[in-house]
């Protein structure tokens, strides 16, 4: 039978082949330290569970709007002007199935056949995809610890073309987990404007900063930028609902009514029992909950980063949001991937290598998540010790 030929451009996800090996070598009796796919470790939030048996019982399980629940969309306008300091009208917000759905709609409403979009490298590789599937062309932005493994508004402008329709940051960013400053997003926001471009922010970590924001580690520093831009949130991160696949998009002014007509077509609704559950998300009683979790996850960092640089990692740029931490292993291996493969298979530690998040020097790096608690994560540096790289 003949395939698609956008699918010869499309590439494995290769933290996904190595979770599977780690299971793997877990039916066999063995026990692996998951440091290597970004998922909480926490358990969803209980008021979010019981909001989600509640509706259930009642058996009224059925499509919602295509464009999400209201009240749901109501509560995330109103997480928005509380919590995150920006003014967001509901029917800006489209409720999605994952950020991956917020994404999909964001890219068909925008792309046209041989549009480029400019990307940071390295960067979340289903990215790339995404746009090739739409019949776009992704174009790598190299980026380091130089500028914080975010691109600048020179670079963007320098490398902008007469195709190019738009640039897609994330902050925090995956893999790095560096964020973006508000002026930073103003400015590149300023090239894609000037340009006649869209600039579309990926935020679902947000939320999830340390050592940043005093203050409030929710502020949403994309809206507080600029009005028109699409941003790309979720509930899978902050608010720990990863298997819900729920997220949500914010949309520029006047821009629903196109997206709902995509929606529509893509998903019909989102998932019913999920959109319930979220609505508990915003409680006082959870957000308590979730910041004891952001707390942890910070405290997992800063045992992580000395344990790292110890072993013989270099971290060039500490990460200030997200759960990952960008380590340079070339003083220990000139490959991460075969690192990587010699990491579960000898010591039962799970990372990822380089080579899912771009193609600029991802055999020096390794993404490592503190997604477990800090006693594994010092068990993990002293099994990796016991390899004696780089002697």
């Amino acid at each position: 039978m003949q395939r698609s030929r956008r699918l010869d451009a499309i590439q494995p996800f290769h933290v996904m082949e190595l979770l599977r090996r780690a299971r793997e070598l877990e039916a066999q009796g063995r026990d692996i330290i998951h440091m290597e796919v970004g998922e909480p470790d926490f358990p969803t939030p209980q008021p979010i569970v019981e909001a989600a048996q509640r509706f259930i019982g009642g058996g009224d399980v059925h499509y919602t709007p295509a464009l999400g629940l209201p009240a749901l969309r109501e509560a995330i306008a109103r997480f928005y002007q509380d919590r995150l300091r920006a003014d967001v009208a509901p029917e800006r917000i489209i409720v999605t199935a994952g950020a991956s759905g917020a994404l999909m709609l964001a890219l068909a409403a925008t792309t046209d056949p041989g549009d480029a979009w400019l990307l940071p490298d390295p960067g979340y590789p289903s990215n790339r995809h995404l746009i090739r599937s739409f019949e776009g062309v992704a174009r790598a932005l190299a980026v380091d610890a130089a500028t914080r493994y975010q691109p600048t508004a020179a670079q963007v402008d320098a490398a902008w073309t007469a195709d190019t329709r738009g640039l897609m940051v994330a902050t925090p960013s995956n893999p790095t987990g560096t964020l973006l400053s508000v002026d930073e997003i103003a400015a590149l926001h300023a090239v894609t404007r000037r340009r006649g471009g869209v600039l579309l922010v990926d935020e679902i970590y947000q939320g999830l900063s340390y050592g940043v924001e005093a203050e409030t580690a929710l502020a949403h520093p994309a809206l507080e930028a600029a009005d028109d831009l699409f941003v790309v949130n979720s509930f899978s991160k902050y608010f720990g609902m990863t298997g819900w696949r729920l997220g949500w998009l914010v949309v520029p002014p006047g821009f629903a009514r196109e997206i709902e007509k995509l929606a529509q077509h893509f998903f019909i609704s989102p998932s019913t029992p999920a959109q319930h559950a979220a609505l508990a998300a915003f409680a006082p009683g959870t957000m308590e909950i979730l910041e004891a979790r952001r707390h942890e996850f910070g405290a997992r960092r800063n045992v992580l980063l000395p344990a790292l640089r110890e072993l013989g990692f270099t971290i060039a740029t500490e990460p200030q949001g997200a759960f990952y931490v960008y380590a340079d292993v070339s003083r220990l291996s000139d490959d991460s991937e075969a690192l990587a493969r010699r990491l579960i298979e000898e010591a039962g530690v799970a990372a990822t290598p380089g080579l899912d998040f771009g193609h600029h020097l991802p055999r020096r790096h390794l993404r490592i998540a503190y997604t477990t608690r800090s006693a594994r994560l010092l068990e993990a540096a002293e099994r990796i010790r016991a390899l004696g790289l780089g002697a």
